[in-house]
């Protein structure tokens, strides 16, 4: 990961971190205080503007990941929500919160939030860059299923890579349709993430004819 895309923001009780390459404009940020985070000003971003609890509480509204924090005394850091959720947004990615161990091109990473490229278009798959705006990408993201069963319980939700394929889901969570109810429970899934899927959001196998080497 390049340094240079990462801005952190040092204030007197915590510091935020911007990955602006993860960033795909969700603007929860912004419109969640315009005091802590204001383009209008450089830096854009100050900590020390709000408490520490309400920019914890903005930051971790950001779908991505691409805002993080650090607290600065012996308060804890952000912790992973009790069960695992993927939802499939409509006409872009899917967006995870859980305790996330991530396959990615540097190696394996740990996380609570993240937005994964399923247009097959991203730059730094397999998180999203908002390529999907671009590329015209369109699915509002149905599932023709309910869920069954009791939702699952907590765990850790591994996301691996498959060689030219989806993304192999395992371990507790629920789907999440585009429109925002839950679809299915889940220990397992293989979602596409090459764009070309006729039964979006899982895989079908068609990154095989699409030459999909992300």
């Amino acid at each position: 990961m390049a340094r240079e895309r990462i801005s952190v923001y040092e204030g007197k009780h915590l510091s935020i971190s911007y990955d602006r390459a993860r960033c795909i404009h969700a603007a929860e940020c912004g419109r969640g205080s315009r005091v802590l985070f204001d383009v209008s000003k450089d830096p854009w971003c100050d900590p020390d503007l709000v408490t520490a609890d309400e920019a914890i509480k903005i930051v971790e509204r950001c779908p991505s990941g691409a805002l993080s924090y650090v607290p600065n005394d012996d308060a804890d850091v952000e912790k992973a929500p009790e069960s695992n959720g993927v939802w499939v947004n409509p006409h872009g990615p899917l967006y995870v919160r859980g305790d996330i161990d991530l396959e990615t091109k540097e190696g394996r990473v740990a996380a609570v939030r993240v937005a994964l490229c399923r247009c097959g278009q991203s730059s730094i798959k397999p998180y999203c860059d908002g390529s999907h705006e671009k590329a015209k990408f369109r699915d509002a993201g149905p599932v023709d299923t309910d869920p069954e069963g009791e939702p699952p319980g907590g765990g850790k939700l591994s996301i691996n890579l498959a060689d030219r394929g989806p993304l192999l889901l395992k371990g507790p969570h629920t789907l999440h349709a585009g429109s925002g109810r839950p679809a299915k429970h889940a220990e397992k899934n293989a979602l596409c993430r090459c764009g070309q899927s006729k039964n979006k959001p899982f895989c079908d196998g068609s990154h095989k004819d699409a030459g999909f080497t992300g």
